[in-house]
């Protein structure tokens, strides 16, 4: 027997680490703990796992923009929860749906175009964010770093994503020296889309957003998926596996509304 999908809602939550907001089809979770330099603490995951599983089901969400509040991005993990201190974070009332090893998995089968919009410095654990995003605009003095190697730690958790966006050799030579990129560099690396002027960087992530949301949903959704899919995939086997999904496009409903759009000379209309 088929299990029930369930059903998130963000009725009656309190999130205590992010903020969320919703318009024309673009939802933003906002990074709130600028106190903290927005470390990630065992909430703001949690958190941000059942925003990402919300943002998946909704079919009104067709990007997602990742912000943050204060000077930095985020200093990646909150060093006081994982040296065993006490988190006196208290009050959201989130339910639990998974833990840090589930958090770059959310950002990566998403399936939908997520844009990082990185206003300040982006350290350590925050890198998997930032690299698991489909999209990363960062202003042009933000600065990223894994400095781990200088505390005895090693990024392992970041190396998941890290090289999947970093050539081998910057992005070992990244983590084995801990020393900060410029956006300029971090943009030649590939580990960022492209640096902008501050000023510019709201209208840039957002006219990015716009365009994304003009296109088929469904399709990029799909698009996404198969991408996630075939990444690991030997080239014989990729093959005949994206064969099948071009064919599944082809007959969906935004493959036959986009085409007759075009035959009719008008505009799509995704809904």
């Amino acid at each position: 027997m088929t299990q029930p999908v369930e059903a998130l809602s963000l009725d009656g939550l309190r999130f205590e680490t992010i903020t969320l907001a919703e318009v024309d089809h673009v939802f933003t979770i906002t990074l709130n703990r600028p106190h903290r330099k927005n470390a990630i603490n065992t909430a703001m995951t949690n958190e941000l796992i059942y925003a990402l599983d919300y943002a998946k089901q909704e079919r009104s969400i067709r990007v997602v923009v990742l912000a943050a509040e204060g000077d930095v991005f985020c200093a990646g993990g909150d060093l006081r929860t994982m040296s065993g201190s006490a988190d006196k974070d208290g009050g959201s009332n989130v339910p639990s749906r998974g833990g840090a090893d589930d958090l770059s998995l959310r950002f990566y089968h998403l399936n939908k175009p997520l844009i990082a919009k990185i206003q300040g410095p982006v350290l350590a654990g925050a890198l998997l964010m930032v690299c698991n995003a489909t999209h990363a605009i960062a202003a042009d003095h933000a600065t990223f770093s894994a400095p781990e190697i200088k505390r005895g730690i090693w990024p392992f958790m970041v190396m998941g994503g890290l090289f999947r966006v970093m050539p081998k050799r910057a992005g070992l030579d990244f983590i084995m020296r801990g020393e900060p990129l410029t956006a300029a560099q971090a943009a030649t690396s590939g580990l960022i889309n492209e640096a902008v002027a501050p000023d510019d960087l709201d209208a840039r992530v957002a006219d990015l957003a716009q365009q994304m949301t003009g296109y088929a949903p469904d399709t990029m959704r799909a698009g996404l998926s198969a991408y996630n899919m075939q990444d690991d995939m030997p080239f014989d086997e990729a093959l005949p596996f994206l064969r099948t999904q071009i064919d599944a496009c082809l007959q969906s409903k935004d493959a036959k509304e986009g085409i007759t759009a075009f035959l009719e000379k008008r505009e799509p209309n995704w809904d």
